[in-house]
């Protein structure tokens, strides 16, 4: 197990942090540089057609090593971090056999990984695990992904008695800025179905997530010299509380769980003159998810008419949309992936995603792709960490998934 953690780490020290405000694809320079270490590395275990190519996806090729047919197989992570916490610099800390209570993870800033309000980590008692010094984010978003990708090819090169068809494999930059998927050539790729290892915790086997738009309200105001501004005036800033509060207060993340959807507010910019309010709508059903963006311009339309002008206006962009529509039609995808955790007494846990993944885009491009735990916990933070058997035990999935599927078109 020495050597897989000797590889998260080696890659989780390369700074790949994203930037959701660079247009430019990868919106970060400092991704190349694990996408460079990457492409030379599966070169080096033996990996054919390994092609990085001019927008920074990596992909490369384990060939078939049995002569029936076996329909091409993929396994997708992405290598870019959170802009959302540091990744620079990122000091990791390893824990072995955890005693189940607190982690100390910065003394000196007094840095707790707390055990009970992260209550997660109850079930990793006596493993391995591996966290941040709490300054940094830890990256295993998606890199314990990149790991158990990585570890699962050199394993079959060197094991050829395992039997597996043609395997696909691609490293994908800018996930985190939801642009991981835009710029993936499925027909290229030419896999039949694929999995993400980019869940959370062990046994996560997730072929659902949200439907999501991103909807932008802006108010137009009246700015007026305050002491005349009798009857004349319209505050912006005020009058956007109107449409925030016309919206269901209880549908909003924070009190949301499981399949329920929810209007989050995530940006105000404004002033008298104009405000600009931001909203991500999401919900796993599409009907209601088609509702909620016509709640929000019934809203609009009901605000102007009291306004008695177009005070209020909205734009609504669909982002992405909910994988199962395209995996139903092909649960064998799911079945496989499900036995290859069992064969690891590891048991399935079925969760629809409360986000999205580059999974569900590329399932709409044409390449069905669930997602499979990568076994990290508290992604995005400086609280992040990841047991390593979590990692082993993905690898081993990754394995199984490939000999199943061969086994299953003898």
């Amino acid at each position: 197990m020495q050597y897989i953690l000797d590889r998260f780490v080696r890659y989780i020290t390369v700074d790949t942090q994203s930037d959701p405000t660079n247009p430019a694809f990868p919106s970060t320079e400092k991704q190349w540089n694990l996408a460079r270490m990457l492409e030379q590395e599966l070169k080096d275990i033996g990996l054919s057609e390994v092609v990085l190519d001019e927008n920074c996806y990596l992909t490369a090729t384990l060939p078939s090593n049995v002569e029936h047919h076996v329909p091409t197989i993929g396994f997708v992570a992405h290598i870019d971090t959170s802009p959302d916490f540091s990744g620079k610099n990122v000091n990791p800390q390893i824990h072995k056999n955890y005693n189940g209570e607190n982690i100390v993870l910065n003394a000196e800033q007094n840095i707790i990984l707390n055990a009970t309000y992260f209550d997660d980590i109850q079930q990793y008692k006596g493993q391995t695990i591996i966290t941040t010094d709490g300054t940094t984010l830890l990256g295993a978003d998606d890199k314990a992904g990149v790991t158990e990708i990585v570890s699962a090819m050199e394993y079959l090169v060197k094991n050829p008695d395992i039997k597996h068809g043609k395997i696909r494999i691609c490293f994908t930059p800018d996930e985190e800025v939801g642009k991981g998927a835009h710029k993936f050539d499925v027909e290229a790729f030419g896999a039949e179905w694929a999995y993400t290892m980019d869940g959370s915790e062990i046994g996560e086997l997730e072929y659902e997530n949200f439907n999501a738009a991103r909807a932008v309200i802006t108010v137009q105001g009246k700015s007026v010299h305050p002491g005349y501004a009798k009857n004349k005036m319209v505050n912006a800033i005020l009058v956007s509380q109107q449409f925030i509060n016309g919206l269901p207060a209880d549908e909003v993340p924070e009190l949301t769980t499981g399949h329920q959807g929810f209007y989050h507010l995530h940006d105000i910019i404004g002033d008298v003159e104009k405000t600009t309010l931001e909203y991500i709508v999401r919900d796993h059903d599409l009907e209601k998810f088609n509702q909620r963006k016509e709640t929000m311009k019934s809203l609009v339309s009901s605000l102007n008419q009291k306004f008695e002008e177009d005070i209020f206006s909205i734009e609504i962009k669909d982002q992405y949309f909910n994988m199962k529509e395209k995996i139903a039609p092909v649960m064998h995808i799911i079945d496989i992936a499900a036995e290859a955790m069992k064969k690891e007494n590891i048991k399935p846990i079925y969760k629809a995603i409360r986000g999205g993944t580059d999974g569900s885009q590329l399932s709409y491009m044409g390449l069905p792709c669930p997602n499979i735990f990568a076994g990290g916990h508290n992604f995005h933070g400086k609280y992040e960490y990841v047991p390593l058997e979590s990692i082993e035990k993905a690898t081993k999935v990754i394995i199984n998934i490939a000999e199943i599927t061969a086994n299953k078109y003898l």
